[in-house]
C-alpha cells in the first residue's frame, strides 16, 4: 500500500485549477456587468473576490475532515440548516426583509444579506450520503423492502427543508434539493422497480399540470387558487415577445443580447443590450454578448470539467459515503448550470437560479464552496492502493 503522508501532494491541483479559471471567469464577466449605469459605480467585482477569499477558508476549514468526521457533523448541520430555515419565517422584517415578494434572506452587518437555503443545499447533500451509506451498511442484503424504506428515508430528510424553502416562497432552490434527491436515490443502488413507476407517475403529473396550465388554466383557478397572472413566467416563456413590456422583458433581453454576441461577440465593454441584473442570474447573458459563442463554449467546458473531475474522484474512491457527496455535488451543479444557461436562452422557464462560481452573490458562491471543500476533503484523506480491490 502506498499513500502519501506530505499534506502539500495531497492537495487536489487540478480541481484548484479549475477553480481559478472559474474565478478568472467570474472577476471578467461581472466587471463589465457592474459597469452598467444601473448600479451607480458599485463594486461587485471587489466583493465578489470577498467571497472567493470566504469560501476558500471554508476549504481550508473543510479539508482535514475525513469522512468519519463529516458523518457525525452532517446530522448536526442539517439540524443547523433547518433551525435557519424556520428562523428566517418566524424573522421580524427588521432581520428578514422580503425581496420580489420572497423572505429567503437575512440581514447581516458588513455581510449585507445572507441566504441559508444556499447552506441547506450543501448540508442536505451531508446528510443524504449518511443516510445512504449507513443504510447499506446496515442492510448486506438488498431487497425491494430495504429499497423502499431508504426511498422512505431520503424523502423524509429532503422534504423538511424543501417544505420550509417552498414557505419562502423559492421554487429554484426546491428544485435543487429535488434534483440533488433524484441523483442520491439513482445512485444508491434503489431497485428500478421502485424507481420507474415513481419518475414515470412523476412526470405523468408534470404532463397533466403543463397541459392545465397551457390549455386550462381555469381548472387550476376553480380548485386549487391558481390565478391566471401568477402564471405569467411561464407564458412569457412560451411567447416571451407578447409579453417584453413586463414578465418577458428579461427574457427577450438575454436573447438579443447573446444572438448579437455571434460568434466572438462584442469583446469586453462592448454590450449595448440593457440587461438589469446582469451581474446576478443572468451573467451568462453577458459573457454571450462580449464574448460570443466561443467564450461561452469555454465556459460551459468549464463546467464539464469541473463535473469530470468530481465524477472521476466518486469512481475512483472505495468510500461509499464519499461517493454520495460527489453525486450530490455533481447533481446541485449541474441542474444549476442547466437551468441557469437554459433560461438565458429561452429554453427552460426563468427560475431565479444563479450560475455556480460564475454569478455574483455571496451565500451562493460560499454555499459551492463549501461543497468543493468536500471534494478537496475527499482527495486529501484518499489512499492509493497500487493492488486495490472492491473489499
Amino acid at each position: 500500500m502506498k499513500s502519501e503522508k506530505n499534506g502539500s501532494t495531497r492537495l487536489d491541483y487540478g480541481l484548484a485549477f479549475i477553480l481559478f479559471l472559474m474565478f478568472i471567469a467570474s472577476a471578467i464577466s461581472i466587471y463589465s456587468a457592474q459597469k452598467s449605469g444601473q448600479y451607480h459605480g458599485e463594486n461587485f467585482l471587489l466583493k465578489q473576490i470577498v467571497w472567493y477569499g470566504v469560501g476558500a477558508g471554508f476549504i481550508a476549514a473543510t479539508i482535514t475532515l475525513d469522512s468519519d468526521q463529516l458523518k457525525k457533523i452532517s446530522w448536526y448541520t442539517y439540524g443547523f440548516g433547518i433551525f435557519l430555515l424556520i428562523l428566517l419565517i418566524v424573522a421580524p422584517e427588521s432581520i428578514a426583509k422580503p425581496v420580489n415578494g420572497a423572505k429567503s434572506w437575512f440581514k447581516v452587518p458588513a455581510m449585507g444579506s445572507l441566504q441559508p437555503s444556499e447552506f441547506m443545499k450543501i448540508f442536505l447533500i451531508m446528510a443524504l450520503a449518511n443516510v445512504s451509506s449507513s443504510h447499506h451498511l446496515k442492510n448486506q442484503v438488498k431487497t425491494i423492502q430495504t429499497d423502499f424504506w431508504l426511498l422512505i428515508k431520503l424523502g423524509i430528510v429532503t422534504l423538511i427543508p424543501l417544505a420550509l424553502i417552498m414557505q419562502q416562497p423559492d421554487l429554484g432552490t426546491s428544485l435543487v434539493l429535488i434534483a440533488i434527491l433524484s441523483g442520491m436515490v439513482i445512485i444508491s443502488g434503489v431497485s428500478w422497480k421502485i424507481i420507474v413507476p415513481i419518475f414515470s407517475g412523476v412526470a405523468a403529473f408534470g404532463s397533466v399540470i403543463i397541459y392545465l396550465v397551457l390549455w386550462q388554466p381555469k381548472i387550476l383557478d376553480k380548485y386549487l387558487g391558481v390565478k391566471q397572472y401568477q402564471l405569467g413566467r411561464i407564458y412569457s416563456w412560451i411567447d416571451p415577445y407578447n409579453y417584453q413590456s413586463n414578465e418577458g422583458f428579461q427574457l427577450t433581453k438575454s436573447l438579443l443580447a447573446i444572438g448579437s454576441g455571434q460568434t466572438t461577440g462584442k469583446g469586453l465593454d462592448g454590450r449595448e443590450v440593457y440587461l438589469p441584473e446582469g451581474h446576478t442570474d443572468f451573467i451568462f447573458t453577458v459573457i454571450g454578448e462580449e464574448f460570443g459563442f466561443i467564450g461561452s463554449s469555454i465556459v460551459i467546458s468549464l463546467f464539464f470539467l469541473l463535473v469530470y473531475h468530481i465524477t472521476k474522484i466518486g469512481m475512483d474512491t472505495k468510500n461509499n459515503f464519499y461517493t454520495y457527496l460527489c453525486v450530490g455535488i455533481i447533481s446541485m451543479i449541474t441542474f444549476h448550470v442547466f437551468q441557469n444557461i437554459g433560461m438565458t436562452i429561452g429554453v427552460l422557464p426563468i427560475t431565479g437560479i444563479p450560475l455556480p462560481f460564475i454569478s455574483y452573490g455571496g451565500s451562493s458562491l460560499m454555499g459551492n464552496m463549501l461543497g468543493m471543500g468536500l471534494i478537496f476533503s475527499i482527495r486529501y484523506h484518499y489512499k492509493k492502493y497500487m493492488f486495490s480491490t472492491d473489499s
